[in-house]
C-alpha cells in the first residue's frame, strides 16, 4: 500500500531524510518514531506529495505520489503536525468545505460528514469557531476531516497530541478498529502509543532509518526484557544479593530499595533469556518469603535512546 524507495530531502546542505525505504502492507499500523528533527514530518510530507523528494520516490495504492499525484491522494488521509485549521471557520463549515473538496455534495456529503464528526465525538463543538477550541479538539477536527473520504491510507503525525488520557484512549481505539481495513503510519513521540496500537515501528534519527520491527522485538532488545522484579521480606539485603547472584541465567542486580526487613531487587537476565522459573525455585528451596514477584518486559525509551544516541 505504501512504497518508499531510496527517498532523500534536502533543504540546501541539510540532508533531512536520507536514502530512506521501506513499505507499509494492507492492515499495519506502523508508528514512525524518531527525536526532534529526525526527518519523521518530512518524509510524511513527502509521502503524501506536500513536499517534491530531492531523489527516490513514493507510491501510494501503486500511484507514483510524485508522477499519478491526484490518484495517489484520492486514497490518503493526512492529519499533518499541529492539524492546521481555518480558525474562522466551525467545524460543521471545515468540514463541507473538506467534503467539497473531495468530490461529495447533498446527502452523501452530509452523511460523510456525520460519520467523521461522530467518530471524533466532536459534535459538542460543531458549530463553534475553531479559534475558541481546546488543541485537543482542535486535533480531532484535524482527524476528522483525515477521515472524511474513508481513505485507504492514513498518514498521522501526532495524533493524540494535546488530547486529554480519555481522548487518547478513545483515538487509539478508533485506530484500532480501522486497522485491519487500512494501512496507517503514525508519527509519535508516546512510546507507549506504539506498544498499544502498533503492529510495527520504524525508528528514523538523521534522516536515516536505524531501525525496523515490531514493538515486541524493539522491547526484546532492551536490558530490561525478562528482567525479575521481586519483593523480599525478613531476609538481610546482601544475603540476597549474593545467593541470587550466582544462578547461571542472572546478568546483574540492581537493589532497588531496601526498607525495614523488606528488600526489593531487580535481577537482568544474562542473555535475555526467561528465568523467573529458576529464580522462584532458588527462592522457594531456602523458604525466603516473596511479597511480589513479576517479570519486565522491556523499556521502549531505553531502546530508543541507546538506537538513537549519536545520531542527531
Amino acid at each position: 500500500m505504501i512504497e518508499v524507495e531510496s527517498l532523500s530531502k534536502h533543504f540546501g546542505p541539510i540532508k533531512a531524510v536520507d536514502n530512506v525505504s521501506f513499505t507499509v502492507r494492507p492492515g499495519e499500523v506502523l508508528g514512525f518514531l524518531g527525536p526532534n528533527g529526525a526527518g519523521k514530518s518530512t518524509t510524511m510530507r513527502t509521502i503524501v506529495g506536500f513536499l517534491p523528494p530531492t531523489s527516490g520516490r513514493a507510491k501510494v495504492c501503486g500511484f507514483d505520489v510524485a508522477e499519478q499525484p491526484i490518484e495517489a491522494k484520492k486514497r490518503i488521509g493526512y492529519l499533518p503536525e499541529g492539524a492546521p485549521l481555518y480558525a474562522d471557520m466551525t467545524p460543521a463549515s471545515f468540514l463541507r468545505f473538506i467534503a467539497a473538496a473531495r468530490g461529495f455534495s447533498g446527502a452523501e456529503a452530509k452523511r460523510r460528514i456525520s460519520v467523521a464528526a461522530d467518530r471524533t465525538q466532536i459534535g459538542s463543538v460543531f458549530d463553534r469557531p475553531i479559534d475558541t477550541l481546546s488543541k485537543g479538539y482542535k486535533r480531532r477536527v484535524g482527524l476528522a476531516q483525515a477521515l472524511l473520504h474513508d481513505p485507504e491510507v492514513l498518514i498521522l503525525d501526532e495524533p493524540t497530541d494535546g488530547l486529554d488520557p480519555n481522548q487518547k484512549h478513545e483515538v487509539r481505539t478508533l485506530i484500532t478498529e480501522m486497522a485491519p481495513r487500512k494501512t496507517i503510519v503514525i508519527s509519535t513521540h508516546i512510546l507507549e502509543e506504539v506498544a498499544a496500537v502498533c503492529t510495527r515501528a520504524i525508528v528514523i534519527a538523521g534522516g536515516r532509518v536505524v531501525a525496523d520491527s515490531t514493538p515486541g522485538e524493539l522491547e526484546g532488545r532492551s536490558r530490561r526484557h525478562n528482567a525479575v522484579a521481586l519483593r523480599l521480606r525478613g531476609i538481610v539485603a546482601h544475603e540476597a544479593r549474593a545467593g541470587l547472584a550466582g544462578l547461571p541465567g542472572v546478568g546483574g542486580i540492581d537493589e532497588i530499595a531496601v526498607c525495614d526487613s523488606i528488600v526489593d531487587l531487580r535481577l537482568y537476565s544474562k542473555d535475555g533469556r526467561p528465568m523467573v522459573a529458576e529464580v522462584s525455585r532458588f527462592i522457594h528451596e531456602r523458604g525466603w518469603t516473596v511479597e511480589e514477584i513479576h517479570v519486565e518486559h522491556g523499556q521502549l525509551d531505553e531502546v530508543f535512546r541507546v538506537i538513537t544516541a549519536g545520531q542527531e
